[in-house]
Protein backbone atom coordinates (compact mmCIF):
# COMPACT_ATOMS: atom_id res chain seq x y z
CA UNK A 1 0.00 0.00 0.00
CA UNK A 2 0.71 3.85 -0.45
CA UNK A 3 0.94 6.07 1.74
CA UNK A 4 -1.78 8.92 0.80
CA UNK A 5 -2.07 11.04 4.27
CA UNK A 6 0.53 11.57 6.27
CA UNK A 7 0.32 14.26 9.22
CA UNK A 8 3.84 14.57 11.58
CA UNK A 9 3.38 16.07 15.08
CA UNK A 10 0.54 18.95 13.73
CA UNK A 11 -0.21 21.83 16.30
CA UNK A 12 -2.77 24.42 15.64
CA UNK A 13 -2.22 27.48 18.11
CA UNK A 14 -5.01 30.13 18.61
CA UNK A 15 -5.03 33.34 20.44
CA UNK A 16 -2.18 35.16 21.27
CA UNK A 17 0.94 34.78 24.29
CA UNK A 18 -0.92 35.80 27.25
CA UNK A 19 -4.49 33.59 26.07
CA UNK A 20 -2.95 30.69 23.64
CA UNK A 21 -5.19 27.71 22.94
CA UNK A 22 -3.79 24.49 21.51
CA UNK A 23 -7.04 23.38 18.89
CA UNK A 24 -4.57 20.28 17.80
CA UNK A 25 -1.34 19.00 20.06
CA UNK A 26 1.06 17.12 18.01
CA UNK A 27 -1.04 14.88 16.06
CA UNK A 28 0.40 12.43 13.75
CA UNK A 29 -0.85 9.61 11.59
CA UNK A 30 -1.08 8.05 8.27
CA UNK A 31 -3.73 7.05 5.97
CA UNK A 32 -2.87 4.84 2.94
CA UNK A 33 -4.81 4.05 -0.26
CA UNK A 34 -7.90 2.77 -0.29
CA UNK A 35 -8.82 2.93 3.91
CA UNK A 36 -12.03 4.63 4.85
CA UNK A 37 -11.22 6.19 8.01
CA UNK A 38 -13.52 7.69 10.53
CA UNK A 39 -12.19 10.87 12.67
CA UNK A 40 -14.51 11.23 15.87
CA UNK A 41 -14.14 13.67 19.17
CA UNK A 42 -16.47 15.24 21.14
CA UNK A 43 -17.25 19.35 20.56
CA UNK A 44 -14.29 21.29 20.78
CA UNK A 45 -12.07 18.41 20.52
CA UNK A 46 -10.40 19.42 17.39
CA UNK A 47 -11.48 16.78 14.68
CA UNK A 48 -13.14 19.80 12.48
CA UNK A 49 -9.99 21.64 12.95
CA UNK A 50 -7.65 19.02 11.85
CA UNK A 51 -10.26 18.45 8.68
CA UNK A 52 -9.39 22.06 7.94
CA UNK A 53 -5.65 21.77 7.93
CA UNK A 54 -5.55 18.68 6.01
CA UNK A 55 -8.53 20.21 3.64
CA UNK A 56 -6.05 23.42 2.87
CA UNK A 57 -8.85 25.12 4.20
CA UNK A 58 -6.56 26.23 7.37
CA UNK A 59 -2.97 26.69 8.05
CA UNK A 60 -0.88 24.49 10.91
CA UNK A 61 1.03 26.12 13.47
CA UNK A 62 3.70 24.01 13.08
CA UNK A 63 4.20 20.26 11.94
CA UNK A 64 3.79 18.78 8.23
CA UNK A 65 0.98 17.77 6.14
CA UNK A 66 1.87 15.10 3.17
CA UNK A 67 -0.57 14.01 0.58
CA UNK A 68 0.48 11.70 -2.36
CA UNK A 69 3.92 12.74 -0.96
CA UNK A 70 3.56 16.35 -1.36
CA UNK A 71 3.93 19.04 1.60
CA UNK A 72 1.04 21.14 1.59
CA UNK A 73 2.37 23.09 4.84
CA UNK A 74 5.13 24.81 2.58
CA UNK A 75 2.93 25.70 -0.28
CA UNK A 76 1.81 29.38 -1.39
CA UNK A 77 -2.17 30.33 -1.87
CA UNK A 78 -1.89 30.29 -5.71
CA UNK A 79 -0.47 26.21 -5.14
CA UNK A 80 -2.75 25.17 -2.41
CA UNK A 81 -5.53 26.35 -4.39
CA UNK A 82 -4.67 24.40 -7.48
CA UNK A 83 -3.56 21.25 -5.31
CA UNK A 84 -6.87 21.49 -3.93
CA UNK A 85 -8.99 21.36 -7.44
CA UNK A 86 -6.62 18.75 -8.53
CA UNK A 87 -5.55 16.61 -5.62
CA UNK A 88 -8.97 16.72 -3.07
CA UNK A 89 -12.54 15.75 -3.37
CA UNK A 90 -15.10 17.48 -0.76
CA UNK A 91 -18.10 16.20 0.41
CA UNK A 92 -20.45 18.42 2.75
CA UNK A 93 -23.19 18.35 5.10
CA UNK A 94 -25.05 20.95 3.35
CA UNK A 95 -24.72 19.67 -0.53
CA UNK A 96 -22.87 22.68 -2.15
CA UNK A 97 -24.54 21.83 -5.07
CA UNK A 98 -25.36 24.88 -7.70
CA UNK A 99 -29.31 24.98 -8.22
CA UNK A 100 -28.91 26.73 -11.61
CA UNK A 101 -26.93 23.62 -13.05
CA UNK A 102 -28.81 20.58 -13.35
CA UNK A 103 -27.11 17.35 -11.21
CA UNK A 104 -24.86 16.20 -14.52
CA UNK A 105 -23.59 19.90 -14.86
CA UNK A 106 -22.97 19.83 -10.72
CA UNK A 107 -20.73 16.77 -11.60
CA UNK A 108 -19.20 18.19 -14.51
CA UNK A 109 -18.05 21.77 -13.57
CA UNK A 110 -15.00 20.32 -11.80
CA UNK A 111 -14.42 18.89 -14.99
CA UNK A 112 -14.60 21.53 -16.53
CA UNK A 113 -12.43 23.07 -14.73
CA UNK A 114 -9.63 21.32 -15.00
CA UNK A 115 -10.07 21.43 -19.14
CA UNK A 116 -10.89 17.83 -18.99
CA UNK A 117 -12.09 17.23 -22.71
CA UNK A 118 -15.72 16.98 -23.44
CA UNK A 119 -16.20 13.52 -24.42
CA UNK A 120 -14.21 12.11 -21.55
CA UNK A 121 -16.19 14.77 -18.93
CA UNK A 122 -19.63 12.66 -20.66
CA UNK A 123 -18.14 9.40 -19.96
CA UNK A 124 -16.58 10.16 -16.28
CA UNK A 125 -19.73 12.05 -15.49
CA UNK A 126 -21.96 8.83 -16.79
CA UNK A 127 -19.60 6.14 -15.07
CA UNK A 128 -19.52 7.87 -11.72
CA UNK A 129 -22.97 8.42 -11.93
CA UNK A 130 -23.69 4.51 -12.33
CA UNK A 131 -21.78 3.76 -9.51
CA UNK A 132 -23.69 6.06 -7.55
CA UNK A 133 -27.15 4.97 -8.33
CA UNK A 134 -28.20 8.29 -10.16
CA UNK A 135 -28.04 7.43 -13.41
CA UNK A 136 -31.51 8.79 -14.09
CA UNK A 137 -31.44 11.80 -12.60
CA UNK A 138 -28.27 13.38 -14.19
CA UNK A 139 -30.82 15.86 -16.29
CA UNK A 140 -32.75 16.87 -13.00
CA UNK A 141 -32.36 20.19 -10.74
CA UNK A 142 -31.52 20.21 -7.20
CA UNK A 143 -34.86 21.46 -6.09
CA UNK A 144 -36.12 18.43 -7.96
CA UNK A 145 -34.45 15.19 -5.82
CA UNK A 146 -34.20 14.38 -2.52
CA UNK A 147 -31.58 15.01 0.38
CA UNK A 148 -30.24 11.61 -0.61
CA UNK A 149 -30.08 12.37 -4.11
CA UNK A 150 -28.60 15.27 -3.62
CA UNK A 151 -25.59 14.34 -1.30
CA UNK A 152 -24.44 11.15 -3.85
CA UNK A 153 -24.21 14.02 -6.66
CA UNK A 154 -22.43 15.93 -4.22
CA UNK A 155 -19.79 12.93 -3.45
CA UNK A 156 -20.09 12.36 -7.29
CA UNK A 157 -18.72 16.07 -7.80
CA UNK A 158 -16.07 14.74 -5.21
CA UNK A 159 -15.07 11.62 -6.81
CA UNK A 160 -15.54 12.16 -10.30
CA UNK A 161 -12.04 14.40 -10.73
CA UNK A 162 -10.14 10.96 -9.49
CA UNK A 163 -8.59 12.88 -5.95
CA UNK A 164 -6.35 11.29 -4.00
CA UNK A 165 -8.15 11.65 -0.84
CA UNK A 166 -11.93 12.47 -0.49
CA UNK A 167 -12.91 14.42 2.69
CA UNK A 168 -16.15 14.46 4.49
CA UNK A 169 -17.64 16.48 6.76
CA UNK A 170 -20.65 14.90 8.51
CA UNK A 171 -21.76 14.19 5.02
CA UNK A 172 -25.08 12.49 6.56
CA UNK A 173 -25.54 15.22 8.95
CA UNK A 174 -28.54 16.40 6.83
CA UNK A 175 -30.14 13.21 6.10
CA UNK A 176 -32.46 10.70 7.09
CA UNK A 177 -31.69 6.94 8.38
CA UNK A 178 -32.29 5.62 4.98
CA UNK A 179 -30.34 7.82 2.79
CA UNK A 180 -27.85 7.76 5.53
CA UNK A 181 -27.43 4.28 5.23
CA UNK A 182 -27.27 4.15 1.36
CA UNK A 183 -24.81 6.97 1.28
CA UNK A 184 -22.70 5.15 3.85
CA UNK A 185 -22.81 1.98 2.10
CA UNK A 186 -22.20 3.78 -1.23
CA UNK A 187 -19.08 5.19 0.09
CA UNK A 188 -17.80 1.91 1.44
CA UNK A 189 -18.17 0.31 -2.10
CA UNK A 190 -16.27 3.04 -3.44
CA UNK A 191 -13.40 2.21 -1.06
CA UNK A 192 -13.45 -1.01 -1.94
CA UNK A 193 -13.83 -1.46 -5.72
CA UNK A 194 -12.46 1.89 -6.80
CA UNK A 195 -9.68 2.13 -4.64
CA UNK A 196 -11.12 5.46 -3.12
CA UNK A 197 -9.72 7.24 -0.24
CA UNK A 198 -11.82 8.43 2.12
CA UNK A 199 -11.24 10.55 5.63
CA UNK A 200 -15.00 11.47 6.93
CA UNK A 201 -15.29 13.72 10.18
CA UNK A 202 -17.81 12.69 12.18
CA UNK A 203 -20.24 12.68 15.63
CA UNK A 204 -22.09 9.86 14.90
CA UNK A 205 -21.19 6.37 15.90
CA UNK A 206 -23.99 4.38 13.69
CA UNK A 207 -21.94 6.38 10.34
CA UNK A 208 -18.41 5.31 11.50
CA UNK A 209 -18.97 1.57 12.29
CA UNK A 210 -18.86 1.59 8.19
CA UNK A 211 -15.22 2.62 8.47
CA UNK A 212 -11.98 0.51 8.25
CA UNK A 213 -10.28 2.48 11.18
CA UNK A 214 -11.49 5.39 13.49
CA UNK A 215 -9.22 8.08 15.22
CA UNK A 216 -10.41 9.37 18.14
CA UNK A 217 -9.31 13.45 18.86
CA UNK A 218 -9.69 14.51 22.33
CA UNK A 219 -8.19 18.09 23.55
CA UNK A 220 -6.16 18.23 20.47
CA UNK A 221 -4.37 15.20 20.35
CA UNK A 222 -4.61 11.97 18.85
CA UNK A 223 -6.80 9.62 21.93
CA UNK A 224 -7.30 6.28 20.67
CA UNK A 225 -7.62 4.35 17.43
CA UNK A 226 -9.90 1.29 16.17
CA UNK A 227 -9.55 -0.70 13.73
CA UNK A 228 -12.23 -2.85 12.09
CA UNK A 229 -10.43 -5.98 10.61
CA UNK A 230 -13.12 -8.37 9.86
CA UNK A 231 -15.81 -8.22 12.14
CA UNK A 232 -19.10 -7.03 11.54
CA UNK A 233 -20.27 -3.47 11.55
CA UNK A 234 -22.60 -4.31 14.13
CA UNK A 235 -19.78 -5.60 16.81
CA UNK A 236 -17.30 -2.61 15.50
CA UNK A 237 -20.48 -0.34 16.10
CA UNK A 238 -20.63 -1.65 19.94
CA UNK A 239 -16.60 -0.98 20.17
CA UNK A 240 -16.91 2.16 19.20
CA UNK A 241 -19.76 3.20 21.59
CA UNK A 242 -17.63 2.25 24.18
CA UNK A 243 -15.09 4.70 23.13
CA UNK A 244 -17.47 7.61 23.01
CA UNK A 245 -18.52 7.10 26.02
CA UNK A 246 -15.47 7.68 27.56
CA UNK A 247 -14.78 10.61 25.36
CA UNK A 248 -18.44 11.75 26.85
CA UNK A 249 -20.08 11.75 23.76
CA UNK A 250 -23.35 9.96 22.89
CA UNK A 251 -22.70 8.15 19.82
CA UNK A 252 -26.12 9.30 18.55
CA UNK A 253 -27.83 6.83 16.24
CA UNK A 254 -27.99 2.89 17.15
CA UNK A 255 -26.80 0.42 14.89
Amino acid sequence: MSTILRTINVEKYYGNRSNITKALNGISFDVEKGEYIGVMGASGSGKTTLLNCISTIDTVSSGSILIDGTDITGMNRKMLARFRRERLGFVFQDFNLLDTLTSYENIALALTILKVAPREIDRRVREIGQVLGIAEILDKYPYQISGGQKQRVACARALVTRPSLVLADEPTGALDSKSARALLESFRELVHTRNATILMVTHDAFSASHCDRILFIRDGRLFHQLVRGQESRKLFFDRIIEVVTLLGGDGNDAA
